[in-house]
């Protein structure tokens, strides 16, 4: 994936707001971009830590609110499941293992077309509109059905 405009957007809005634009950023943007699979905190700062040896959790969770503040990055998060970010700012919607947590992007052009309610229901100033649909994923469903061992006593 050619990460290069995103790299070129941090960029940007670095200048523009007088922020420097450190290693540790670049590198985890490069890593939200070059990944589809929504990952945690900490599985980015495992990634980071691989080109940058030093980077502590607490750098990559403080660079990960900064892009999401800066709009270069999303939470998406279900109940019960660990926060995982995503580049990919753009309207899309997302598939949910239920067993494992697993987030796949889901291209759902039927659901693209929901409109956001008008007002404030509930006093909530919407902004966007994603769908989850929640499901088992393919690895899951075949775990499930492979027989379990049975436990020997010796």
């Amino acid at each position: 994936m050619n990460t290069t405009p995103g790299i070129k957007r941090l960029e940007q809005i670095c200048r523009q707001k007088g922020t420097p634009l450190t290693n540790q950023r670049r590198a985890v943007l490069e890593v939200l971009l070059q990944r589809t699979d929504h990952p945690t905190a900490d599985q980015v700062h495992e990634a980071v830590q691989g080109r940058i040896p030093r980077t502590s959790r607490r750098t990559v969770y403080r660079v990960l609110e900064m892009l999401v503040a800066l709009g270069l990055a999303r939470r998406v998060h279900h109940p019960g499941a660990a926060t995982r970010f995503d580049a990919r700012m753009e309207r899309h919607h997302h598939l949910v293992c239920i067993r494992c947590n697993r987030v796949v992007d889901f291209e759902g052009f039927r659901f693209d077309g929901i409109a956001l309610p008008r007002g404030k229901p509930h006093g909530f100033e919407i902004s966007d509109v994603s769908v989850q649909l929640l499901g088992t994923c393919p690895a899951c469903r075949k775990e499930k059905r492979k027989p379990r061992k049975e436990k020997t006593h010796e």
